[in-house]
């Protein structure tokens, strides 16, 4: 949001109470996707925002960001083969894919990915999305954007936030010294992520009747237990 804004001309100051990317941002799948099992939910327009937004990771970040080659076993238990191919369809074409190639079907009784996989799997389909070195991106957004112009403000919270005659009157504190500054500003944009909320009531002090639903993700790791790049 900085970087954008302050592209955009205007006058910006960051402020991050810890350090970049300390939280959700350093924390993720490293991931880019556009989200396939969304499809099934027919959020056809969350999946195409979010490869919209994978091909332009790949264009401004291409030493962070890389394509991963997926192979997904077919189940005939769980979904029709037709029925994946169709969603696999839609993420090839939803979010006009132009840096990754695009789904082909495998045999794994010949090729060598289904060496590893058990022996009643026999089709699969091998898709693509992105890795991405997420806290990296992060930190180069932040020093673009003060190249730029941004003022930006490690190991600094704002404590407090008041509207006055059509200005925000914000109160920045250190927390490494413990010194305060203060600033205004036409606008606030608050991007504290799951704490969105503590921000808005204990810092500005403001009462909203919208909530935050936080929602967890689940990542099991083992040991790599297959040849090859793919996921």
């Amino acid at each position: 949001v900085a970087r954008d804004a302050v592209g955009r001309g205007l006058s910006v100051v960051l402020c991050e109470k810890d350090d970049l990317a300390q939280g959700t941002s350093s924390r993720s799948g490293k991931y880019i996707h556009g989200g396939l099992r969304y499809l099934e939910y027919y959020e056809f327009r969350l999946v195409r925002e979010a490869l919209i937004e994978r091909e332009v990771v790949l264009e401004v970040a291409p030493p962070l960001a890389w394509p991963l080659r997926l192979i997904l076993p077919h189940s005939p238990e769980q979904r029709p083969r037709w029925l994946i191919r169709l969603g696999l369809f839609l993420y090839d074409h939803l979010g006009g894919r132009k840096r990754v190639p695009g789904t082909k079907s495998v045999d794994l009784s010949r090729s060598p990915e289904g060496a590893k996989v058990r022996n009643s799997f026999t089709k699969a389909f091998a898709y693509w999305d992105v890795w991405i070195d997420d806290a990296r991106l992060v930190v180069l957004n932040a020093v673009d954007a003060a190249r730029r112009g941004a003022k930006v403000l490690t190991r600094t919270a704002v404590t407090s936030a008041r509207r006055e005659d059509g200005l925000w009157h914000a109160t920045l504190t250190d927390s490494r010294t413990g010194a305060r500054s203060d600033v205004r500003a036409r606008a606030i944009v608050n991007t504290a992520g799951p704490w969105v909320e503590q921000v808005l009531g204990n810092v500005a002090g403001v009462n909203s009747d919208s909530r935050v639903r936080l929602a967890k993700g689940s990542h099991i790791y083992t040991k790599r237990w297959w040849s090859g790049d793919h996921g």
